[in-house]
């Protein structure tokens, strides 16, 4: 018996020996170190069972294409819950039924254990009255009595609850009715006439058509040595109707004018800023500044072929108010090159409508009044040319020569009155007008302009700093003689309300109102710089602007401050660069000024330096040239009393 027992302690050695690790035959055999080091595995959230190369039909380019972006999303494991939170207004309203319910209940508890114990103590008295009657007729009215009580406290009144909708399935009423079916609107037209055309060009036929084209224009040159005048100018017009044909059949020129307006509608585009404040904007500070102003820049007009030029005449066109004539040369005689005549608009400031390059620098530049499509140009060699904007070609539609009178000298100033040129030269001492007349002067003439009423009346700037009044009937002498300035004249310009005021500039620095009447200038203006240009605005007698070389624009107003110009501010952002010329437009307020880098910077005048007579209470506000004479009459009169006195 005592063999066939198993011990306590049997075993025990067999599980107190330390096992051995079993490693698989391939295992390879690290160090310790090697064990030590750590690896890093970065785990990004790519599925990496999504499919990669899913592709998918393109009905845009008509082709299948690769779908670049794959949904890596892999959902394990999802159930519908119904769990509610208990902050929630339908936890709050099961919350309050289960404690409802557990209130009636408890109620109801109560009453029963009250009902049994009043059912004991009628016990004894039931028995009695059995005892007495022997009837069994009180036992239904208590048990009715209980479940009366039962029913009412049990089921107690509830307050009605409002039906909440179902947010996650809900559904507009009016999303349920019928889409009224959209009208079908067409449209039949004539299909356009279509004619089948086939040839067969060869070697032989295009070398017969070049050798037909080649003759036809050898027959026209012929036929034009042996015509009369008469018979060139028809010629002249049938060669037109050539080239006008011609330029229709090509198909660049059939997409000149849409390409044109579509270039100012994306300049429109890219310039709206400027374009809103060329319209809109008005300084809000002249409020607060005392009778001053400012120039807000615009545009700024520039070309690369005209990059190295100096702006040497500027001239709004007459009719088109928004397109000025841009003449490019060189005021440094020692280095003359070429010159350009540039036509902007303030429509498309990224480009010239027009440009012309001549071999010569241009000094001058006017537009005709009454032909705006008319420009003559006065270049640095003497010569005379007029161009025709009307007319394609690059070349001017006339040109003086040695046989017709061209200048030796460079011609400063001309202007298109009519159809004469009048014109400023340098040869010598001598200056012509359209009747031949010549007035010897001392010094060569630098600027002249016309009487705005008297046509026979003109001033002549010279370069010794004198002012000569001249008249088209006397060729031997002077209406007058004024001892101006002590430097060139540089700019001579009439009044345009005032028949007796004009203005000079000088390169010594000032600026001189005169009454042609008195020989001593009415005011002096000293702006500590060579002055380039004056100009008188359009809009008021009194107001004018200046530009010196030292990048800065001046505005005067003499009806606000008779001593000091109301605005001074630099336009040009080098030291170097110059201002050479200014010119005001004749309706909207701006000025364009040119400088010597072939740039043309266009600027707003603010509310205070275009100044209007304020409107009184009952009385209205007289306007025209005679309130604006009247205007200047009035300080002219203050400086002659004074005058006078002394």
């Amino acid at each position: 018996d005592e063999d066939s027992g198993t011990e306590v302690g049997e075993g025990t050695d067999e599980w107190s020996q330390s096992k051995a690790t079993v490693r698989p035959p391939d295992q390879l055999e690290l160090t310790d170190a090697e064990l030590k080091e750590e690896f890093t595995r970065i785990l990004t959230a790519n599925n990496p069972h999504a499919p990669q190369n899913i592709v998918r039909y393109s009905f845009k380019e008509g082709t299948y294409k690769l779908i670049g972006f794959v949904n890596q999303l892999a959902v394990h494991f999802s159930q519908v819950g119904n769990l509610i939170p208990k902050d929630s207004d339908e936890g709050r309203r099961q919350n309050y039924r289960a404690e409802m319910v557990t209130g009636s209940q408890e109620s109801a508890k109560v009453v029963l254990s009250d009902t049994e114990n009043l059912e004991e103590d009628e016990e004894p008295k039931e028995a009695e009255a059995e005892a007495e009657t022997g009837s069994q007729t009180d036992v239904p009215t208590v048990e009715a009595v209980e479940t009366v009580t039962e029913e009412e406290l049990i089921t107690p009144r509830q307050p009605k609850e409002r039906k909440l909708t179902n947010k996650f399935n809900f559904s507009e009423r009016a999303s349920q009715t019928f889409n009224n079916r959209l009208r079908d609107r067409d449209c039949q037209m004539e299909p356009p006439p279509r004619t089948n055309f086939s040839a067969t060009a060869n070697q032989w036929e295009i070398y017969d058509a070049y050798m037909e084209e080649l003759e036809k224009q050898e027959k026209t040159k012929e036929k034009e040595k042996t015509k009369t005048p008469v018979a060139k100018k028809t010629g002249k017009m049938a060669m037109r109707k050539l080239t006008s044909m011609e330029s229709q059949s090509d198909d660049i020129t059939k997409v000149t004018q849409a390409a044109k307006i579509v270039e100012r509608m994306v300049n429109q585009n890219t310039y709206d800023d400027v374009a809103q404040d060329f319209k809109y904007y008005e300084d809000a500070a002249d409020e607060y500044r005392d009778q001053e102003g400012t120039l807000l820049p615009l545009w700024k007009f520039q070309n690369d072929k005209a990059k190295h030029l100096a702006v040497t005449a500027l001239c709004w066109n007459p009719k088109y108010k928004d397109l000025f004539a841009v003449g490019h040369g060189s005021y440094d005689f020692m280095k003359q090159s070429r010159g350009m005549l540039l036509l902007y608009s303030m429509k498309n400031p990224s480009f010239p409508e027009y440009t012309f390059s001549s071999e010569s620098g241009i000094m001058c530049l006017d537009m005709h009044v009454d032909h705006p499509y008319l420009v003559v140009v006065g270049h640095y060699d003497g010569n005379v040319a007029i161009y025709n904007l009307k007319k394609p070609q690059s070349q001017p539609s006339f040109r003086s020569t040695a046989k017709s009178g061209k200048h030796t000298d460079p011609v400063w100033q001309s202007e298109l009155v009519h159809t004469d040129v009048i014109k400023l030269k340098v040869e010598g001492s001598t200056m012509e007008v359209p009747e031949g007349l010549q007035l010897h002067t001392v010094g060569c003439g630098t600027a002249f302009d016309f009487h705005k009423e008297i046509d026979y009346m003109f001033l002549v700037g010279t370069e010794e700093g004198k002012i000569y009044k001249c008249s088209k009937s006397y060729s031997s002498q002077f209406l007058d003689t004024y001892d101006a300035h002590n430097m060139a004249v540089d700019a001579v310009t009439w009044n345009p309300y005032h028949t007796k005021v004009f203005m000079s500039c000088s390169s010594d620095w000032t600026v001189k109102i005169w009454d042609h009447t008195i020989k001593t200038p009415m005011f002096i203006y000293d702006l500590n710089s060579a002055v380039g240009d004056v100009a008188w605005a359009p809009y008021s007698s009194t107001v004018f602007a200046a530009v010196t070389t030292d990048g800065k624009a001046h505005v005067f107003d003499l009806a606000v401050n008779k001593y000091e110009a109301i605005c001074n501010q630099p336009v040009v952002a080098k030291k170097k660069n110059k201002i050479t010329h200014v010119q005001f437009n004749s309706i909207y307020p701006i000025i364009i000024i040119g400088d010597d880098r072939g740039h043309v910077t266009c600027l707003k005048l603010s509310p205070n330096l275009r100044k209007m007579p304020k409107e009184k209470k009952g009385q209205e506000v007289q306007k025209g040239p005679a309130v604006e004479i009247a205007k200047l009459d009035k300080l002219l009169n203050l400086v002659r009393e004074v005058k006078t006195k002394i």
